[in-house]
């Protein structure tokens, strides 16, 4: 392997890692804040165990989120220094407004939130939690509008002394449709992420609760009983929205990046009305299109990618050529691209990865919404699910939308390969902005020094894996604890008795601060 194929393998690696934190962050802030503003609004005690208890959840989730999100800048400047060089002129603006606005906006008002309990009036304590949420909401925007910005170049002009993108229209990049398209369809995916968390863990609870002969009248039940209902309503919800956004964002991909989908559907030669692949099988583990047979649905591709029957897809093949000759059939003879240089360019990304990632993200969507429409009749009319098979399969299927998520990113970034930048289609070709990946690695480091820190970030970010499964496991196998009332400065920790508790500690421990460790 040569240092682009590790840089790639480390940066795909703790980017899918970093993901899986980012959808739970976002989706379980959003519900946490709703339970809060219930119990404001209510003063019903299972609201407020409820926000005690899947806040605590976030936050093991939002610490770990932000420990291995400093990794992915980093990165930028060691291993892909030209990557860095090329887009810093349009990435220094949105990456300098996530950390300086969203991210101290919601790690401040975070702050206000855990210790605030008892010290700061209860609107002014829910808005601070409100605010942290949108914080998160708003550092995703800006986070994906860069990306977005790398699938479709916007709101630049091509400097004829360096060759570099210069920001000239920032407007156009933070309302860039394909950023439009793809926030949207990553915010209701996450709210998917929260609401398969409430329904897998409160199942769970209210069958051990059931089978250990628990009063069905005591808020603990309540407590189980809303988190199931809530997290399916919003499953489902986000389910069919996720649809609705994910047809309109496919549709926007075969404008701006045909390949990428004729990729996903295996589609090798143009077909009027194109069908729509259910399986495909035959030389799909490489980029060669010529040898692949599918089970199809016939005219619904066409459907897909173009709103009706007829249109035309174009096949992989003929896309091939085209770019060939547009955008040249070997990579420039320089330096810059390494063992590259003056090689054959393939411009068809991998077609299993393409193909199964795009049916894998489909495929677990569908699970997760089918596993909240059981749960929502299991709980129907105040009925207590003791099927063992359907409750631990609802607790294992809460990571259906994180494979789900994971496997719509690597889809979204292997699909557009060769290209970190992909050339935007809308713009005339003498004025169009591309960067290869190839020429993106950072000149002079040495595939020892990658592979070291491959290892050492792997072998860290499993560390890290264990201490949240434990820390995250652990509080589920708790449960409820908190008391009816609000944690209070200087007052008992929650549920404890006035001796003297395990560890140490004794009964004048800080109930906020109890929370908050």
């Amino acid at each position: 392997m040569d240092v682009l194929d590790i840089a790639r393998w480390q940066f795909g690696i703790t980017t899918v890692y970093h993901f899986l934190m980012v959808p739970l962050t976002i989706g379980l802030g959003v519900l946490v804040a709703v339970m809060h503003t219930m119990w404001v609004r209510t003063g019903k005690p299972e609201w407020l165990r409820m926000t005690r208890f899947w806040g605590r959840i976030y936050l093991i989730n939002f610490v770990l989120g932000v420990a291995t999100g400093l990794v992915q800048e980093f990165q930028f400047g060691l291993a892909w220094s030209e990557y860095s060089r090329f887009v810093g002129d349009v990435f220094g603006s949105l990456l300098a407004l996530e950390a300086l606005l969203a991210f101290f906006l919601e790690s401040t008002f975070l702050g206000l939130w855990i210790f605030g309990w008892g010290r700061i009036p209860k609107k002014l304590h829910l808005a601070s939690l409100w605010a942290a949420v949108i914080g998160s909401i708003v550092s995703a925007y800006f986070i994906i509008a860069a990306n977005s910005w790398m699938q479709h170049p916007v709101g630049v002009v091509v400097d004829d002394a360096t060759g570099r993108p210069l920001q000239v229209d920032f407007g156009a990049v933070l309302t860039n449709n394909t950023a439009l398209a793809a926030f949207s369809h990553t915010i209701v995916g996450s709210l998917m992420v929260a609401g398969a968390l409430l329904v897998g863990i409160g199942l769970w609870h209210l069958r051990r609760r059931e089978l250990a002969g628990a009063p069905t009248t005591d808020v603990d039940h309540s407590v189980w009983r809303r988190s199931v209902r809530l997290g399916g309503v919003v499953s489902l919800a986000a389910f069919v929205l996720v649809a609705v956004t994910g047809d309109f964002q496919a549709k926007l991909m075969y404008q701006q990046q045909p390949l990428k989908m004729s990729s996903a559907e295996a589609l090798c030669e143009t077909e009027a009305p194109a069908p729509f692949s259910v399986l495909a099988f035959g030389k799909l583990g490489s980029n060669e299109c010529d040898d692949v047979h599918s089970w199809t649905v016939p005219y619904l591709l066409s459907y897909l990618a173009h709103g009706d029957f007829s249109t035309a897809v174009p096949g992989v093949n003929e896309l091939q050529e085209e770019y060939s000759a547009v955008y040249g059939e070997t990579y420039p003879d320089d330096p810059s691209f390494g063992d590259k240089a003056g090689e054959p360019i393939d411009y068809a990304p991998v077609l299993a990865v393409t193909y199964w990632t795009f049916r894998l993200m489909i495929g677990m969507g569908m699970v997760s919404a089918g596993v909240a429409a059981y749960a929502l009749w299991a709980t129907r009319k105040g009925r207590v699910p003791t099927s063992r098979i359907g409750v631990h399969g609802s607790l294992l299927a809460v990571g259906a939308p994180f494979l789900a998520n994971a496997a719509g990113w690597i889809f979204t970034e292997m699909g557009r390969q060769p290209f970190v930048v992909y050339p935007n289609p809308d713009v005339p070709v003498e004025d169009q902005v591309w960067f290869f990946t190839a020429q993106a690695v950072s000149p002079g480091i040495t595939a020892a020094e990658v592979w070291t820190s491959l290892i050492g970030l792997t072998a860290v970010y499993g560390a890290l894996a264990v201490v949240e499964l434990w820390l995250i496991v652990r509080f589920v196998r708790r449960g409820v604890t908190t008391g009816d009332g609000a944690p209070t400065p200087g007052s008992t920790p929650e549920g404890t008795p006035d001796e003297d508790l395990p560890g140490g500690r004794d009964a004048t421990d800080d109930d906020v601060l109890s929370f908050a460790y």
